[in-house]
């Protein structure tokens, strides 16, 4: 089977090369007017036909197989006026038009966060959601506007907590989603341990969530794929941002340089200066705390057909606490580079290479009376990528590339009491490990407008693992097929594998160790299996209706007892699972009030031979029901005002079931001890929250400026965050720890 389907990839390419003859076609760029910054899934049109395309990661179309004569071009894209092009077109001639685009009302066009960002029927991506950044910034919960917290409000995307930024897609972990900052790997998309996302959206022009179902084109995940594309800059002029909120203050400053355009951005906490205003107690003191991040990029044409971009992103936690004889340090840092050169061979060929290093070091080290310990955890990795994108014609398009990445693990753990240890090996108390891997891999994927109705994506992805010593072969197929011209059911199957282990205890994030797959443990694989159905009820509203099903093998959970590390199965578990649901979204686009609703059910199931007696158990982040709400309504040119809500069924936990009384010989009283339930075999009550925003626009000192306020879980719901048993002689009692109460903010910005 899997060769027959290598032939008739092969032959769908190879047979193709006829259409060019006699033919023409069109292709260029969409940027925006006032600042030349590309269009990510910008649509064009050709009016009175079926024909059309959609721009690309780097703003580039092609629409090709053209007969010669005069057509009229419709260029449109979220939030910005339609522009309309007539031209000839000749024999054999590429023509290329640039188009640029003015900003209009956002409630006056499309505002689709969910599938598609167009009408062109030969794309057939399933379970992917874009959410205009712009929409994004007026999401703000907190006080902030957030990326993670965004995506956190469509269905199937779960959260740990309500304080936790981390996604869990459709059931799978965090560490299964494949997060790229313009083509580099984020190890730690988080700040303050989870409570915010790693991204100022200031900085990021496009997010793209694939929550299940992803092309050949992205591996070395189980679950999902999370891309995000940082601004270019302004190339026409400088301009900045300034803005001060509840938690950070940030600036963002671009303009034109040379032929292109640069930007740089960042962002900090000034938690100092409130625990400045705050009591102290010298025995249980507050600890000090900050976090910052900056992103620049550079961006060169050069000709017509080359573009180089260079950016960067650096992100840094502190955690310093000193009680006396009890201290400790806690430092977490992300720092990531690329470099994207894209060139077009001709107007049909489209070739990008992504060179790309990600390093995430995780560092701790604590003093209790002159004990001391020490944990770093250091993954650092070099990544090249190379596709080409081969627009055949408007019915078939298809796309090649490759990706070697080279990892470095760097792990350090003593608990001898000193620091001092430089010794590679293990030994009693103390572990100093260092190894690397390489990654290969190679992909082929075709999309093919079958006929009217029917369209169909095929791809194959070949991966070798160097340190596990394991290749995988990865088919993947989606179908799309139109039963009305306004509903369309799709299906996708495909398998994923993933190498890379994250060895954390889910209830603190404070210390996450990356691992590599050695002989001792097995390559995760997923098999996923989903069907949709896309509809346009009425005028203006979009329904998505989708159902999945998910396998999950060689799976890891961390071992609590660790007392000497030599491989990988010293540290983690390993088992197998399942994860299945549905998600029904609806969405208003159009209009003053806009919004959507969704809703998500699901199931997960885990086993692991040396867990729970062997029994199959509901992880922690298992949430049967999440129900979603996001109300936006534009009052009036300069007002805006929105609310969010969720609810989620309570997570999973392991609690106490019986106790008993243990006295051992000479003890007069005894010590109470517990029976814990079965493995997170109880459930916490249901989460919920509601939190209200409002904008008001105005000119200070004539630039445009803004008041922004927030509350943020207005009825002052306070989930419990997690359970306790508190166990002495006489009685057990249960403690639980409460999340956040209701926080009103109050934020300013200032563009310049």
């Amino acid at each position: 089977m899997k060769y027959r389907f290598l032939i008739l990839l092969f032959t769908l390419l190879v047979s193709t090369s006829h259409l060019y003859s006699q033919t023409a076609s069109i292709s260029g760029y969409v940027k925006d007017s006032s600042n030349k910054e590309t269009l990510i899934g910008a649509t064009i049109r050709i009016a009175g036909t079926k024909k059309g395309a959609q721009t690309n990661k780097d703003g580039y179309y092609v629409i090709s197989n053209l007969k010669p004569g005069k057509y009229n071009l419709i260029f449109s894209y979220i939030g910005y006026e339609e522009y309309n092009k007539e031209i000839t077109l000749k024999v054999n001639q590429d023509l290329r038009i640039d188009a640029l685009l003015h900003t209009g009302s956002m409630t006056s066009e499309e505002i689709s966060v969910y599938g598609d960002r167009n009408d062109d029927k030969v794309e057939i991506s399933i379970s992917k959601v874009n959410i205009p950044i712009q929409q994004i910034k007026e999401i703000r919960i907190g006080g902030e506007s957030d990326i993670f917290r965004s995506l956190q409000l469509l269905p199937g995307v779960l959260t740990s907590s309500q304080i936790s930024s981390g996604l869990y897609i459709r059931g799978g972990s965090p560490d299964q989603n494949l997060v790229l900052l313009d083509g580099s790997m984020v190890y730690n998309p988080t700040h303050l341990f989870g409570f915010i996302s790693a991204f100022n959206t200031d900085a990021i022009k496009d997010v793209e969530l694939i929550k299940g179902g992803f092309n050949a084109e992205y591996g070395g995940r189980l679950s999902s794929v999370l891309t995000l594309t940082q601004k270019d800059g302004n190339r026409e002029e400088v301009e900045g941002l300034f803005s001060v909120g509840a938690i950070s203050s940030k600036l963002a400053l671009e303009g034109p340089i040379g032929n292109g355009s640069w930007f740089i951005g960042g962002r900090r906490t000034y938690f100092e200066l409130i625990k400045a205003f705050l009591s102290d107690d010298p025995l249980n003191p507050i600890p000090d705390f900050n976090f910052y991040d900056v992103n620049a990029k550079i961006t060169q044409d050069f000709g017509d057909n080359d573009k180089i971009a260079i950016s960067g992103f650096y992100s840094k936690d502190n955690l310093d606490y000193d009680a006396g004889n009890i201290n400790f340090n806690l430092g977490i840092s992300n720092r990531l580079g690329s470099a994207r050169w894209t060139h077009i061979f001709n107007p049909q060929l489209f070739s990008t290479v992504n060179l790309s290093t990600s390093q995430y070091i995780n560092g701790f080290d604590a003093d209790n009376s002159g004990y001391k310990v020490l944990q770093e955890n250091i993954i650092t990795d070099y990544t090249i990528k190379h596709t080409l994108d081969w627009f055949h014609s408007e019915e078939i398009t298809t796309k090649y590339g490759y990706e070697v990445n080279f990892y470095e693990f760097d792990y350090l753990a003593n608990f001898t009491g000193s620091t001092d240890s430089t010794a590679e090996g293990s030994g009693a108390g103390r572990t100093n490990l260092h190894f690397t891997d390489r990654n290969y891999a190679a992909f082929a994927q075709a999309k093919w407008q079958i006929n009217t109705p029917l369209s169909a994506q095929f791809g194959l992805r070949g991966n070798y693992f160097e340190f596990a010593d394991q290749a995988a072969v990865e088919p993947r197929i989606a179908l799309k097929y139109y039963l009305q011209p306004d509903v369309a059911i799709k299906a996708s199957w495909g398998i994923y594998h993933q190498n890379l282990k994250l060895a954390t205890l889910q209830d603190f994030s404070f210390f996450d160790t990356w691992l590599g797959t050695d002989s001792s443990l097995n390559i995760g694989k997923s098999i996923h299996y989903i069907l949709s159905l896309e509809t346009e009820p009425w005028d203006g509203y979009d329904l998505n209706v989708d159902v999945y099903y998910k396998s999950l093998e060689n799976i890891n959970e961390i071992r609590r007892v660790v007392l000497q590390i030599d491989n990988g199965a010293d540290v983690l578990y390993e088992g197998k699972g399942e994860a299945f649901g549905a998600e029904l979204f609806i969405q208003k686009k159009i209009g003053d009030f806009t919004g959507w609703f969704g809703y998500g059910l699901g199931f997960i199931n885990a086993q692991y031979d040396s867990l729970n007696s062997g029994r199959y158990f509901r992880p922690k982040f298992d949430r049967r029901h999440d129900i979603k709400g996001v109300i936006q309504y534009k009052i009036d040119e300069n007002w805006d005002v929105g609310a969010n809500f969720t609810f989620q069924s309570g997570q999973s936990y392991t609690g106490q079931t019986s106790r008993f009384q243990l006295q051992l010989e000479g003890e007069t009283n005894g010590r109470g001890k517990t029976v814990p339930s079965q493995r997170y075999g109880l459930r916490l009550p249901p989460s919920h929250q509601l939190n209200l925003n409002g904008s008001y626009k105005f000119k200070a000192f004539g630039y445009d400026a803004k008041i922004l306020l927030d509350i943020y879980n207005v009825y002052n719901r306070r989930d419990i965050w997690f359970r306790f048993y508190n166990v002495n002689e006489e009685t057990t009692t249960v403690e639980d720890f409460r999340l956040l109460p209701i926080i009103p903010t109050f934020s300013f910005e200032i563009k310049f």
